[in-house]
Parts: C-alpha cells; sequence; structure tokens
C-alpha cells in the first residue's frame, strides 16, 4: 500500500466496541420498554407525545406505534437489521418533533417546553449514530445517515446545555427530584449537576474531550436511572415517572454511541 493511503478497514479498539455495545442495548432496551408500556396503558408515553386532535382512529395509533417501537428496539439490541430500525425511529423522533412545535408557539418564553424537542433531538442523534457510523450498517438507510452523524454529539451537546441552564432556573423543582438521603442537601445537588451537565455539554462540542465527556455524562444519567428515576417510579408508582427512567436510559445510550464513535478517522498507514 502506499504511504498515505487509507487502509480499506479500520479496526475498531476493544474498549470503543464495548461502549458502542452498551449505548446500543441501552438504546434498543429504553424503546422496546416504551413499546411496551404503550401497547400496557393504551397511550401514548414521553417518548412520543399525543397525537393532534385532528388525525382519525386515535386509539389505534398508540398501539401501532408501541408496536413498532418494540420490533426497532428488539433489532437494535439483537443488532439485526439495526440501520433500517435505527432510520425508522429516527423518522418516528422527527414527528414527535414535529407535532411538539404548536406548543412552543404557543409559549416560546417558558423555558420547560425546549426540554423535551431538545432531548428527541438528542435521541434522533442517537439514531443517526447507529444508523450510519457503526460496523455492518449498510444500504440507502446507511447512506443518508452516514451524511448526518456529525450530528449525534452536537445534538447531544445541545441538550446537555439545555439542561443544564434549566436546572438552574428551575431549582426549586429539581430539588424535589433529589433524594433526601443524599448529604449535604438537595440544592448542593441541583447546582452541581447543573454544572456538570453544562461541563458535559461543552465538553461533547469539542473535539479534543468529546470522548471524555460523553464518558462521564452517560456515567452521569445512568446513575440518576438507578439513584432517582427508578425508586421514584417505584414510590409513586407512575407510569409517566416509568417512561422517564426508559427515556434517560434512551439518553445515557446515546452518550455511550457518541463516546465509541467520535472521533471516527481513518489513521493513514505507514
Amino acid at each position: 500500500m502506499a504511504p498515505g493511503a487509507l487502509p480499506a478497514t479500520n479496526p475498531v479498539p476493544p474498549t470503543m466496541r464495548y461502549l458502542t455495545m452498551i449505548g446500543r442495548i441501552f438504546f434498543g432496551a429504553a424503546l422496546v420498554a416504551s413499546g411496551v408500556q404503550q401497547l400496557v396503558v393504551g397511550e401514548f408515553v414521553r417518548l412520543v407525545p399525543k397525537l393532534p386532535a385532528w388525525i382519525p382512529a386515535p386509539a389505534l395509533w398508540p398501539g401501532v406505534v408501541g408496536v413498532v417501537l418494540v420490533i426497532a428496539g428488539g433489532a437494535i439490541i439483537a443488532d439485526r437489521m439495526r440501520a433500517r430500525a435505527a432510520t425508522v425511529v429516527a423518522v418516528l423522533l422527527g414527528l414527535n418533533l414535529m407535532f411538539r412545535v404548536p406548543e412552543i408557539l404557543a409559549n416560546p418564553g417558558a423555558g420547560f417546553v425546549w426540554t423535551n424537542p431538545c432531548k428527541v433531538l438528542a435521541l434522533i442523534g442517537g439514531a443517526l449514530v447507529l444508523a450510519g457510523s457503526l460496523p455492518g450498517a449498510n444500504g440507502a438507510g446507511q447512506r443518508w445517515a452516514g451524511k448526518l452523524v456529525f450530528l449525534g454529539p452536537v445534538l447531544l451537546g445541545v441538550f446537555l446545555l439545555v439542561c443544564g441552564i434549566q436546572h438552574f432556573v428551575y431549582a426549586s423543582f429539581v430539588d424535589t427530584l433529589v433524594p433526601a438521603w443524599i448529604p449535604p442537601r438537595p440544592r448542593f445537588w441541583t447546582y452541581f449537576s447543573a454544572l456538570a451537565l453544562l461541563a458535559g455539554g461543552a465538553g461533547v462540542l469539542l473535539p479534543k474531550t468529546a470522548r471524555l465527556a460523553a464518558i462521564c455524562s452517560a456515567l452521569m444519567i445512568f446513575l440518576w436511572v438507578l439513584l432517582l428515576h427508578i425508586p421514584r417510579s417505584v414510590q409513586l408508582k407512575s407510569a409517566f415517572e416509568w417512561a422517564g427512567v426508559f427515556e434517560a436510559l434512551a439518553i445515557s445510550g446515546v452518550a455511550l454511541l457518541v463516546a465509541g464513535t467520535w472521533p471516527k478517522r481513518a489513521k493513514p498507514a505507514a
């Protein structure tokens, strides 16, 4: 091979393979769980908003979308037809985003109306990474998604930054989410998590720190799943809170996918 030529394949380091595998499983499991929840309760959960009233047969769609989420999530977990499944999820989440536009336009000054759209954007970024960046992705879905893979860390970073800012703006509410048994006091952890989210968001947007920031953010959010979201869901026995568990698990998976695939560069041969 001539000096400076690119090799046909670029082996993925084992550590990065593990990160992407765990991220893929987290993301797929969150989709399956959200789909099952929709099938059980017969309503749209937090991952997919309620459809506009003008769409016919409203009782039908939660079940249809639930089945799609279960099938797509299962394919992603099994790593079978992953690119196609992730492409379907990206399109579904894109429709989700469109349906949130009226809510934003109705009250654009309220910070909380931006949280879910930014979360959906981060999930779309994860779906794009799954569809177009990981080994084994091929076909038309891979080609279009491959051109947009760079959006993965960008959308994740924006979401983390928005969440960090809102932790300061809505500090009193965030205080109520911090388990009382964790010392020293809730407000400390509210501000600490706000700074951690801001640092993670900024770090993911910078190429030199993107991988480390994504790993740290994934670990932080997964710890929230274990220490905050699951205990709160068990205590409140709320389908809404359980949907939050699945969302947080999916975001943790997105961060791991970003960490395992960024930067993705082929190295020149010696």
